[in-house]
């Protein structure tokens, strides 16, 4: 009566892949469940009274579209030039003053040739 009882301990299938297979399968249900709980308590934890949600939202989105519509309506686009900023290789300083000066000649006004003008009339230094 106990030899088929012995021969179903020392199957190996029996005795670790059953288990394992339980333990996999039991698992995945279990995990199922505890993230439900977790993505409920979220939801509950959002939920707001309407009245209130309604002023978060304002306070959000601060700016309005028809706001920023009637500040581009203020500015005088007809005078915008496009001014590229110096490349990596060239000089920043040598290259804004070039850009002022064409920008000077543009308008009419001539812009300062070796720098800006102290005080006392003399350059000032570019470090």
């Amino acid at each position: 009566m106990w030899s088929p009882f012995k021969a179903l301990q020392k199957n190996k299938t029996l005795k670790y892949g059953i288990p394992m297979i339980l333990l996999v399968v039991g698992g995945s249900f279990g995990l199922r469940e505890f993230a439900q709980i977790r993505y409920d308590a979220q939801k509950i934890k959002k939920k707001l009274d309407p009245a209130l949600e309604a002023r978060i939202d304002i306070e959000k989105q601060p700016v309005i579209l028809e706001e920023e519509y009637e500040k581009m309506r203020q500015k005088n686009l007809e005078e915008w030039s496009n001014i590229r900023g110096p490349r990596p290789w060239e000089r920043s300083r040598e290259y804004q003053e070039e850009q002022r000066a064409q920008l000077g000649r543009a308008l009419g006004a001539p812009g300062p040739a070796g720098g800006e003008v102290g005080p006392a009339g003399a350059q000032a230094e570019s470090p």
